[in-house]
């Protein structure tokens, strides 16, 4: 009798003890299906998140019996996701552009961007006329656009409007003036687009420069602004993390700022623009690193884009015979950042859409890569590849950093610009990831929308938002889901030097998840675009949530 009491003493008391000895966590998620994205691609039920971490992954019953929280999430069936990172944008520009800029975006006509801007205009007052996201390929026409009807509604106001791959801008008369523009300025790297030897109001790549310039910087407030506002659309489509691609040091420091205080919760790669202020304050002292900035990369341009025929080809353009495209700066140049970069232990990520430009690029890297390594120096874009040159991607293990919506963008018209054999060799993506065995994704926003599922849909399907074309453009570059997902999460950490920290649902990663209503990898393609954001957490806390 007294065996069977002290028995059923034990058992009570293991109970009591167990119930007691539940680890208290700051968050719970329960009945989801989770894609962990860890080396073996695991699906999971159930986590838990302490002090901005993932401390336990496994089924509802293995966490439930572990630990406890005042506040669990129970998704029934939902979908969750590591927080989706864009490996390539403007973060700032974006921001900026939404404060200031008139949206010139699936615009049809010069004349209907003409109206556009006289009502902007007669709403803002501005001193300069700024505006962005035209492109005359989606116009009837297919010309560049002239200064004359700029002119006659804006004779005394200088306009600057940015096409919407950032290598071209339409300006009219004033600005020309303020900035001493005739047909007698030249600028390497750079075109002042003439006609009967008179500017047209058409500046390519570092011509821009001479009335950029010349636009009033915006101020503190104007920059926090932005921001607070990129934050809050990203947020929205459930990017927890992002490269902002050329930034000086006043909007680094203010990144910095922010993100200490806790009004910037965004993880940014900050990569440095090349100006000689950012290599004094950064390079001396290697990376700077802190839990949601990352300043390590230098940024450079090697040619213009295919859209402004400015990209640097090794064949003339197909639908204009007398054009290679141009190349921004000389080989002394892009030598003088690898050895700074090299010597410095930062990364070096270099702009080239042309396969000459890449051809360039590729073979320069290789002289300071020397083979094989973990330096992870980026091409970004990584447009049109000449065929044998994709093997010096693996060769010196050089990361194609690609945008899949640029192809579902530039397909209307790539095959004029390139001809249908050069055409093969453009927008390869899987022929990219073969390389390294992994590709990082990004969007390039604003000159792409900023959502990541469209990244997704134009990486698998190779379609647009609209299905199509029905059979997808050039399928044989599709990636699986899984490496889609791979791309916007873990691949875009790596390319960081962050795999350790984000990019998948581990143990001891920061707690960075997406909450999705449906199943993005298994889903009709068809309904990739529409499916809903219904949370996106940073840290363990909720910074959207769909209302």
């Amino acid at each position: 009798m007294k065996t069977i009491k002290l028995i059923m003493f034990i058992s009570l008391f293991g109970i009591i003890s167990g119930c007691s000895t539940l680890e208290q966590v700051d968050l719970i998620v329960k009945n989801a299906k989770i894609y962990t994205v860890d080396a073996q691609f695991n699906l999971a039920e159930s986590f838990a998140v302490k002090d901005g971490k993932f401390v336990a992954i496994g089924s509802n019953q293995e966490i439930s019996s572990k630990y406890k929280s005042d506040k669990t999430i129970d998704l029934v069936g939902k979908f969750v996701y590591p927080g989706f990172i864009d490996a390539h944008a403007h973060f700032t520009g974006y921001g900026l552009g939404i404060q200031t800029e008139a949206p010139l975006y699936e615009t049809q006509s010069e004349e209907e961007i003409l109206a556009l801007l006289d009502g902007f205009q007669k709403e803002r007052q501005n001193a300069w006329i700024l505006g962005r996201g035209w492109d005359q390929n989606d116009w009837e026409s297919k010309s560049f656009p002239t200064k004359e009807g700029l002119d006659k509604l804006f004779p005394n106001v200088p306009v600057y409007l940015t096409r919407i791959d950032g290598h071209a801008a339409w300006v009219n008369s004033k600005a020309l003036e303020l900035a001493g523009i005739s047909a007698k300025t030249t600028v390497i790297g750079g075109e002042i687009r003439l006609k009967d030897g008179i500017p047209t109001g058409v500046l390519i790549d570092n011509a821009m420069n001479l009335v950029r310039s010349l636009i009033p910087a915006p101020d503190q407030n104007a920059l926090q602004k932005a921001l607070l506002a990129a934050q809050e659309n990203c947020f929205a489509v459930g990017l927890t993390g992002v490269t902002d691609c050329g930034l000086d040091l006043s909007v680094i420091r203010l990144i910095d700022s922010l993100q200490k205080n806790g009004k910037l919760q965004m993880r940014i790669n900050a990569m440095l623009n090349p100006t000689e202020e950012n290599f004094q304050y950064f390079l001396p002292n290697g990376p700077y690193i802190t839990d949601k900035l990352s300043v390590r990369t230098i940024k450079i341009y090697a040619d213009g884009a295919l859209g402004s025929r400015g990209a640097c080809t090794l064949i003339p353009y197909s639908d204009d015979p007398e054009n290679y495209g141009l190349m921004i700066e000389n080989s002394h140049y892009y030598r003088g950042i690898c050895e700074m970069a090299l010597k410095n232990n930062f990364q070096v990520s270099t702009h080239a859409i042309g396969d000459s430009a890449n051809r360039f690029m590729l073979k320069i890297y290789g002289d300071y890569l020397n083979g094989k390594n973990d330096k992870r120096w980026r091409i970004e874009h990584a447009q049109v590849i000449a065929p044998e040159d994709f093997e010096l991607f693996g060769k010196y293990s050089i990361l194609p950093s690609v945008q899949p919506t640029h192809a579902t963008s530039d397909m209307y018209w790539a095959d004029e610009r390139l001809g249908l054999e050069r055409l093969k060799g453009a927008y390869a993506y899987k022929a990219l990831l073969n390389q390294n065995d992994w590709i990082p994704l990004g969007t390039d926003f604003p000159i792409e929308k900023i959502d990541p599922l469209l990244t997704f849909m134009a990486a698998t399907a190779r379609k647009d938002i609209h299905g199509f074309p029905k059979d997808g453009f050039q399928m044989e570059n599709a990636l699986s889901r899984e490496e889609a997902l791979k791309g916007m999460t873990i691949w875009a950490a790596k390319v960081a030097f962050e795999e350790e920290i984000k990019g998948s649902i581990e143990i001891g990663k920061l707690a960075d998840f997406v909450i999705l209503n449906q199943d993005l990898m298994h889903c009709p393609e068809v309904e990739i675009p529409l499916i809903q954001i219904e949370f996106t957490v940073i840290n363990g806390q909720i910074v959207y949530q769909k209302l």
